[in-house]
C-alpha cells in the first residue's frame, strides 16, 4: 500500500489551498480516511475524517466550517479543501487509511497518533505554509 499527499504550499491568511491522498493498493472507499496536521513542537492532530462506505464526514474542532473532506472513488483519491486559512493551520498535513474503526477515534477525539504511526497507512506528509 502506497499513500501520498500533494497540493500543500504557501497560501496568504485568508486564502484557500485543497489537498490531495492518492492511494495505491488499497480501495478508498473500503476504507476509513483521516487528514491529520502536525505543526512544529505539537502532537499530530485530527482535522477531518470520513466513514468507509457511505463517506460520512466528521470535523474535530480544528477543522470545522472551514475544512472539508471528500472522496472520488473513481479517483480512489481523498481531497480536503481548506478555507479561510489562518498562520495556526501552518503544518505537515497527513492523510491516514485503515479499515478499522480506530482510526476514525483517534482523528474525531484528538487521542495522539503516536502509537498508530506505525500501524495505518500514512502518506509522507505535504507542508501548508499560512503567511503573508
Amino acid at each position: 500500500v502506497q499513500v501520498a499527499e500533494s497540493g500543500g504550499g504557501l497560501v496568504q491568511p485568508g486564502g484557500s489551498l485543497t489537498l490531495s491522498c492518492t492511494a495505491s493498493g488499497l480501495i478508498l472507499e473500503d476504507n476509513i480516511i483521516g487528514w491529520f496536521r502536525q505543526a512544529p513542537g505539537k502532537e499530530r492532530e485530527g482535522v477531518a475524517c470520513i466513514s468507509s462506505g457511505n463517506g460520512i464526514p466528521y470535523y474535530p474542532n480544528s477543522g470545522k466550517g472551514r475544512f472539508t473532506i471528500s472522496r472520488d472513488s473513481a479517483q480512489n483519491t481523498a481531497y480536503l479543501q481548506m478555507n479561510n486559512l489562518t498562520r495556526d493551520d501552518t503544518a505537515i498535513y497527513y492523510c491516514a487509511i485503515d479499515h478499522r474503526a480506530i482510526l476514525f477515534r483517534v482523528c474525531a477525539t484528538g487521542q495522539s497518533t503516536a502509537q498508530f504511526e506505525s500501524s495505518f497507512h500514512w502518506g509522507q506528509g505535504t507542508q501548508v505554509t499560512v503567511s503573508s
